[in-house]
Formats: structure tokens, sequence, C-alpha cells
């Protein structure tokens, strides 16, 4: 049997887990898969049918305009997501800030690799940062404040392969969670729909749209808009017949951030979350994991 050495590094350390390698096992076209990937719960699980339930569309070359920013603000308040051990394998790389680029973890082949994923990081990394100038604005804050903390910030890259699986309703590719983050920006490469959000309690399948990236308010966005903007709860599905690949960029705000209400934000409401240092809030959330 085919192993791979998942590693996860973070402000928290590193560690290692031996785990089987999914592509691998997809490949044996097994009529049933191992018992550690079976997920009870997905059986019972409500997935919205209503096809008037889909995700907001943003025009970034239309932020300028006052109309578009309000679908902006109201995409991050409603839906907290925009377009712009799982049954997958994944690769995963810090590309900034560049000091904190581990260089044995990055492939060499295809050849170009290094210098294609250099660039395509710091393309998602100017989107990232573009986007919240107009989130600060329509919360109500300097707009300039919200983007300062992740302007020389961390940003960890995923690229997912979720292979087919015969049981594709027994096991998720990616279990249900919210992101740790400040903005997740999400490439959906193939047309396989995959990713499900929470809404209404139901979950809600979200269509890959040719050339959109999806854009996905993490925890950290939340707690220092107050409230205001949501993280919901996502998780990804796998199909019984085809692959699907996706690319995830996860933005986090610099080191020295504390993480809580913007101060504007709580002048003249009470504040919901309290304000603690950037790393102790990691490890509150991976211990949070950790214990389920």
């Amino acid at each position: 049997m085919e192993t791979e050495v998942v590693q996860t590094k973070g402000f928290g350390g590193s560690f290692s887990l031996p785990v089987e390698n999914v592509q691998a096992l997809a490949t044996k076209n097994l009529e049933d898969i191992p018992s550690r990937y079976i997920r009870p719960e997905m059986e019972f699980d409500v997935v919205s049918i209503d096809e008037s339930l889909e995700i907001p569309v943003i025009d970034m070359s239309k932020l300028e305009h006052d109309d578009e920013q309000e679908k902006l603000h109201l995409a991050c308040k409603d839906w907290g997501f925009f377009q712009k051990l799982d049954w997958g394998d994944m690769l995963f790389l810090i590309p900034r800030p560049v000091p904190q680029r581990n260089m044995r973890f990055w492939p060499t082949t295809p050849s170009p690799f290094r210098e294609t994923f250099d660039k395509y990081s710091m393309e998602l990394h100017k989107v990232a940062i573009h986007l919240l100038s107009p989130k600060g604005k329509n919360l109500g804050t300097d707009p300039e404040r919200l983007r300062s903390f992740f302007e020389d910030g961390t940003q960890g890259i995923r690229m997912n392969y979720y292979p087919p699986c015969a049981q594709a309703n027994k096991v998720f590719g990616l279990a249900p969670h919210s992101d740790a983050t400040g903005l997740t920006l999400l490439l959906q490469v193939n047309e396989i729909v995959g990713l499900q959000i929470k809404k209404i309690g139901k979950w809600v399948p979200v269509k890959p749209v040719p050339g959109a990236i999806i854009i996905n308010i993490g925890d950290m966005i939340e707690i220092m808009s107050n409230g205001e903007y949501k993280s919901i709860e996502r998780r990804a599905v796998v199909n019984p017949d085809k692959e699907r690949l996706s690319i995830a960029a996860f933005h986090h705000p610099n080191r020295s951030t504390e993480i809580g209400p913007l101060p504007d934000l709580v002048k003249a409401n009470e504040a919901k979350y309290r304000t603690i240092p950037l790393e102790e809030f990691l490890r509150l959330k991976l211990s949070s994991k950790l214990n389920g």
C-alpha cells in the first residue's frame, strides 16, 4: 500500500502523519473503501435543491461603483462567500512572506512550477488586498486600516485533488469547517461541483463559474467586523465518477495583529468578541478542532 507523509506547518509548529495515498486507492476501483474514510453523518445531511440559492457574483472591475460595493457588502453579510482525513490529497505551501518559504517542499517538476507558483501567489495576494479596502469602507471604518493588517501578512496555498469514489455519498472530500483566516480565495479548477456551504440549515452546492474566483470570509474578518460579516461553514464532497481539483489561498494578517473587533465598530455597539493576539487565536482554533 502506497503511503504519503502529509506535513503541515503553521504558527503553532509542524507535524507529520503517514496516511494512505487516496489517489493510489482510487486507481484500484474499490467497491468498498476503507472504513476510516466512511462518515455516517453524510447520509443524513440535507442538501438544498433550490436552484435560486446561488452565491453572489461580484464584478471586480466595478468595485469603484456604489451599487457593486453594496452587492459586495450584502454578500459578506448574508453569505460570507462570493465568487471571484478526507477523500482527497493535497499539497500545502507557504509562499508569503518570502522568508517563511521552505523550498524543500516546493516541487521541482514540472520545471516552471516554482516560478509560475511564485507569480500566481503574488497575484492572489494583490486580489485579496484589493478587496479589503471596500470591505472597510462598507463597514464604516477607515478603508485602509483593515487592509494594512494583511499587506505584510501570511499566505498559505493548498492544492487539492479529490479522486472519484464509488461510495461518494459516504465520504467527505473535506470535512465541515470554517476557515481560521481573514480571506480565502478559491479557484475551482474543473467543472465538477464539490464545494458546499451551509445556508439556512442546508448544504448549498456552489457551481463553478468559468474564470471566477470564490472569495470566502474567514473567522478573523468576522471577528474584526464584530459579526457584521459572516464566516460560514463549508465542506467538500466527492464525485462517484470524476476527479475534482481546486486551489485555495488563505490570507492571514501579520503576526503582530490582535484579533478583535475594529475600534470604530464598537464605539456605539457592544463588542461581540474579545481581543486576543493572533498566535493565541490560532492556538485556540487548532485546539478546538483537535478536541472536536
